[in-house]
């Protein structure tokens, strides 16, 4: 029965929409697949069996009513633990949360209960959202399904772990730095980081007020779009939440046309130390889309200089400044690369943070004016490296952890600072057959732009098509 865990997630819900199988019978499969899984990936913390059959029941009950189903309807999804609902432990991957019952329930939660979605429970994650590798102190690493002894990437590493493993059909996870694309491209997934406001950010764990969205890792441009389309949107609890329409993101990966298509090269910054397997399968990348139509250019990059360090003093004083009572009263219970990094925030000047904040908007309107006035969308790696060893990267608190954050989030970081949409696309293997990615940039609210570039060279390729076979060596 678990074969129809690798239909896509549109695929499945059709299936469950035309009555060819039962909401409850993949709500089943699914459940059957986590618990042989689960051990060789860690990706869950917590399993919701009762919540998901429930659920799963009454969308099926919903059909034989004759209701008219939603856009995910019976369809098995899981989030990373930091998504609340009332009443659920949301341990938001921390000791100090471990037993923590939120009193509300997230919105983006609810938008997808509203779609018909089943919740299986919550994902493993970096303690708190502060690490890039999916490393957790207190829960265990969650490992890579297409080889177990490589990290997933973080800090939504269950979300990227779980769906690529066919454990869940989609996921969502949250982008302070690169949490979203970061598992999505080492677990070969789409990953949408969306326009800073783009996504209600009500009932969710924050950790950078100014840096922190809210976003989808699926398997497919199409699946990604699906859930972006669910999510989006204004709301009024969230008073940063923006009133800009939603596009009709599942349509543009329909088109999937990039005929005409000027596509941003960096001059500066972005390819700078990158291992040759990630420029060879940028390249072929650059192949495949000048082959469908579009035009490759070379673009100039503005504050080059300071491109890596831009967001840094904000997320650590905003993070700071939600963890500092915590910090005084159980500093025992942070693991300790946790506390570390809170701790070395208190050493960032208040003229840092202010200066930073305050040349955000110049700064991002010229981004924004220089490069989109030479190109449509820009395209650069996710990880300037291969993917590395979870033993190679873990690091503890050592002064070795600063060197490999900012490394592995080189190329992330900067968009959450320009509060840019960047999707994460699949882009074929490495020599050791892990995953190798890219992520495309737009302007704000250009969405539509990206993933229907994304849906283009997925269509192109063969790399969605293939399955991990859970390796560990």
């Amino acid at each position: 029965m678990t074969e129809v865990l690798n239909q896509t997630l549109s695929q499945a819900a059709q299936a469950v929409a035309r009555r060819e199988i039962s909401a409850v019978a993949l709500t089943e499969a699914a459940l059957a697949r986590i618990a042989q899984m689960q051990p060789s990936i860690n990706a869950f913390i917590s399993v919701s069996s009762e919540l998901a059959l429930r659920q799963a029941e009454e969308a099926d009950a919903a059909l034989a009513q004759g209701r008219t189903p939603g856009p995910l309807h019976g369809v098995p999804l899981a989030h990373k633990d930091m998504f609340y609902r009332q009443g659920y432990v949301c341990t938001c991957g921390s000791r100090i949360r471990a037993d923590w019952k939120p009193t509300t329930t997230a919105t983006v939660l609810e938008r997808l209960d509203h779609a018909g979605a089943v919740t299986l429970g919550a994902l493993n994650m970096a303690e708190f959202a502060t690490g890039p590798t999916g490393h957790n102190h207190h829960y265990g690493a969650c490992r890579n399904p297409w080889n177990t002894a490589y990290i997933t990437g973080g800090s939504s590493s269950g979300s990227g772990s779980a769906t690529a493993a066919r454990l869940v059909f989609g996921a969502l996870g949250s982008d302070t730095g690169g949490s979203v694309r970061l598992p999505a491209a080492a677990c070969g997934l789409f990953g949408m980081k969306p326009t800073q406001t783009r996504v209600s950010r009500y009932g969710t764990m924050g950790l950078s007020f100014s840096l922190d969205n809210v976003g989808p890792l699926a398997r497919t441009a199409e699946d990604c779009a699906r859930l972006l389309s669910v999510i989006a949107g204004h709301d009024a609890r969230d008073n940063t939440a923006s009133m800009h329409p939603v596009a009709d993101y599942v349509a543009a990966t329909q088109k999937a046309n990039v005929e005409g298509l000027k596509i941003g090269i960096p001059k500066a910054y972005f390819l700078d130390d990158a291992d040759d397997e990630v420029l060879e399968g940028l390249a072929d990348a650059q192949a495949v889309f000048q082959d469908l139509g579009a035009t490759l250019v070379p673009v100039d990059i503005p504050f080059a200089d300071i491109m890596g360090r831009l967001g840094g003093p904000i997320s650590g004083i905003e993070a700071l400044a939600l963890h500092r009572a915590w910090m005084r009263d159980r500093p025992e219970d942070y693991g300790p690369q946790t506390i570390a990094r809170h701790m070395s925030n208190l050493a960032v000047p208040a003229a840092d943070y202010l200066s930073a904040v305050q040349a955000r908007p110049r700064i991002i309107e010229t981004f924004v004016n220089a490069v989109f006035s030479q190109c449509d969308v820009l395209q650069v790696p996710v990880y300037p490296c291969v993917m590395p060893t979870i033993e190679a990267t873990d690091v503890g608190d050592s002064e070795g952890f600063d060197r490999l954050l900012g490394h592995l989030t080189r190329n992330t970081r900067p968009f959450n600072y320009l509060a840019l949409p960047s999707l994460s696309v699949p882009a074929g293997f490495d020599s050791r057959g892990l995953p190798l990615s890219f992520q495309l940039v737009a302007k704000p609210f250009g969405e539509y732009k990206l993933f229907r570039a994304g849906a283009a060279h997925q269509s192109a390729t063969s790399w969605t098509r293939k399955a991990p076979n859970l390796v560990h060596r």
